[in-house]
């Protein structure tokens, strides 16, 4: 009996040992893989990793926007915040892509998705309505896409929110603005904020003036917040792409500005 029994523990004690081996060699494996963002202007991404592709807040031309081509992508999944027309407009999208606008949690092709409920404005969503923050990890690394947001994070947002890999921000908006554009946003003293809260790795900053916006563009530009973040942190990128491995990651948090 006792041998048997030794048998059955060495016997389980190997299967641990294998499954505790195919977990870990899952896991190196995906710390080697490559998370690719692509910035499409305004707050529109793509992001592939893991043999998925996400497509992020597509947008109308118009305004802001008016010079930018309207966003288009082979993507499995698209992710949009709010039905305005510059953070989820899918007229010119397939109709047979899932389109996920609600908050709640989801699993994907194996990636895990959250729905955070936010308010679209300063005013409680009486404006605006309701904003949905998107948090996901990819490629073994966790992004969190604010969207159009301009509320303050409350205690329970920042829970399920965690300390994010890569914050994509929305930065260009003015607390004191009469404009509806200026209003959805944070402003960049609140964007300020919102990194030294959440403490990401990376910041992308959205959502403010460009040279393709029109002069009737009232969001500030990208300058106004990078002159709050430490000179050393920022890194003015050469185009709309940046490719990331979760082994390579800074510890502390850098801005990283895309151009399209």
């Amino acid at each position: 009996m006792r041998r048997r029994q030794i048998l059955q523990l060495a016997q389980g004690g190997l299967i641990s040992a294998f499954t505790a081996g195919i977990i870990t060699d899952a896991a190196n494996a995906q710390t080697k893989s490559t998370l690719k963002l692509e910035w499409l202007g305004h707050m529109s991404f793509v992001a592939s990793g893991d043999g998925v592709q996400f497509l992020t807040h597509p947008f109308r031309p118009i305004g802001c926007t008016a010079n930018l081509p309207t966003p288009k992508a082979a993507a499995d999944y698209i992710l949009i915040s709010s039905r305005l027309l510059d953070e989820g407009y899918l007229d010119s999208l397939p109709k047979d892509k899932r389109v996920l606008s609600e908050p709640g949690s989801y699993n994907l092709k194996g990636i895990n998705l959250q729905g955070i409920s936010m308010d679209h404005d300063r005013l409680g969503g009486r404006r605006f309505g309701r904003n949905v923050a998107w948090k996901w990890k990819q490629a073994g690394i966790f992004v969190l896409h604010l969207g159009g947001a301009s509320a303050p994070i409350t205690p329970s947002q920042r829970i399920l929110m965690g300390r994010p890999d890569v914050l994509i921000l929305p930065i260009g908006g003015s607390p004191e603005a009469t404009d509806p554009m200026q209003a959805k946003v944070y402003s960049p003293t609140e964007a300020k904020a919102i990194v030294q809260e959440l403490n990401p790795r990376i910041v992308i900053p959205v959502s403010y003036r460009t040279d393709k916006s029109t002069n009737a563009c009232q969001l500030t530009s990208v300058d106004a917040f990078l002159e709050l973040m430490p000179k050393d942190s920022v890194q003015k990128m050469g185009g709309a792409i940046l490719e990331l491995r979760a082994d390579s990651l800074p510890q502390n948090t850098v801005v990283r500005v895309l151009k399209v």
